[in-house]
């Protein structure tokens, strides 16, 4: 579903609490935010439908999993034509190390954030994979040294 989507202050709560625990019972959540089962199982069914909730996850350590190196890539494309940008979109999609990648109106066209276990295997994911990657004329890397904040919910 497009377009924005009206919410409740009970709406707002639900997902306060799903956004901090996604695996809270419904029983719980409804008790927490002052409903009873049924109506917070009807209201979690409407913003899965509305494309609010788009799915459930379990947040992994990268550090625990040796992946704690983190580089951002200003990507700068020879050709920025409809036909290259997709182009360029669907094969940076297929490099698992991209966390993000955005489009950017500025002076280059993509940032990129890459997460691999050390400066070699990020060399390597820029020079066989990002360089290869369609129309990519020239990155620029910057290391990030220190995660000072990170945000995976909205509310």
């Amino acid at each position: 579903m497009s377009g924005e989507v009206t919410l409740d202050q009970i709406d707002r709560a639900i997902l306060q609490v799903m956004a901090c625990d996604a695996r809270i019972s419904i029983t719980e959540l409804g008790q927490r935010v002052g409903l009873s089962k049924t109506p917070v199982a009807a209201r979690l069914k409407r913003l899965e439908q509305a494309g609010v909730i788009t799915g459930y996850r379990a947040d992994l350590s990268a550090q625990k999993l040796g992946l704690d190196h983190i580089a951002f890539v200003q990507v700068s494309l020879s050709d920025t034509r409809e036909l290259a940008l997709r182009a360029f979109n669907e094969g940076i999609r297929t490099v698992a190390e991209v966390e993000e990648c955005h489009m950017i109106a500025g002076n280059f066209d993509y940032l990129v954030k890459v997460r691999t276990g050390d400066i070699k295997a990020y060399r390597r994911v820029l020079s066989e994979q990002i360089s290869q990657l369609p129309y990519v004329a020239s990155t620029s890397t910057y290391v990030a040294m220190e995660t000072v904040r990170e945000r995976d919910s909205f509310v």
